[in-house]
């Protein structure tokens, strides 16, 4: 059994018999009370989040998780088609896992998953992701004094807000994470 102090941001626990990961967690000691950890949880199964707060030294039970990286290969209906490069196993796992950063992915990708035994309970995507705009309205010259943005479509059909001086076909950075773009790239 491990306790509080061992609480790392990403770590799986079991709590109240249902398997949560430690989104995000801070140590207080406010004034002349106890120290505490606040942390927030979220339901692995669910997707929920809850806040809980831990009394300093309290047991918490730790659930060790394997990752793998896996290749994206494509969608099928509402899950997305992952093929283990060792040893070619294919694995459907539910675009919600992904979260926002589904619309990101193309073909090929590598991507991270978690396990617990067989059963995947994570993914996650590339942090940054290279992708080609397919249609974008053109840059005006001059215009490139201000921090003014336009919509760019890229080449998996997800939509990010660009300067005006990215022009379709190039190939522009995107971080997952938020859905910003980052810079271009030659």
């Amino acid at each position: 059994m491990a306790n509080t102090g061992d609480l790392f941001r990403g770590c799986f626990i079991k709590y109240n018999g249902e398997l949560c990961q430690v989104m995000e967690y801070q140590h207080r000691t406010p004034g002349n009370l106890r120290a505490f950890y606040q942390v927030v949880l979220r339901n692995v199964k669910t997707g929920k989040q809850m806040e809980h707060r831990f009394r300093a030294g309290e047991s918490v039970e730790m659930v060790r998780v394997e990752f793998k990286e896996m290749q994206y290969l494509y969608k099928d209906g509402t899950n997305l088609v992952l093929m283990d490069p060792e040893t070619f196993d294919q694995v459907y796992i539910s675009e919600v896992m992904f979260g926002d950063a589904a619309k990101f992915l193309k073909e090929e990708m590598i991507v991270k998953v978690s396990f617990e035994g067989d059963e995947p309970i994570g993914a996650e995507p590339p942090t940054f992701v290279i992708l080609e705009i397919s249609y974008t309205e053109p840059g005006v010259k001059g215009d490139t004094a201000t921090n003014t943005l336009k919509a760019a479509t890229l080449d998996n059909g997800a939509e990010v807000m660009v300067p005006l001086f990215v022009n379709q076909g190039d190939k522009v950075k995107v971080d997952t994470r938020t859905g910003d773009y980052v810079e271009r790239v030659k």
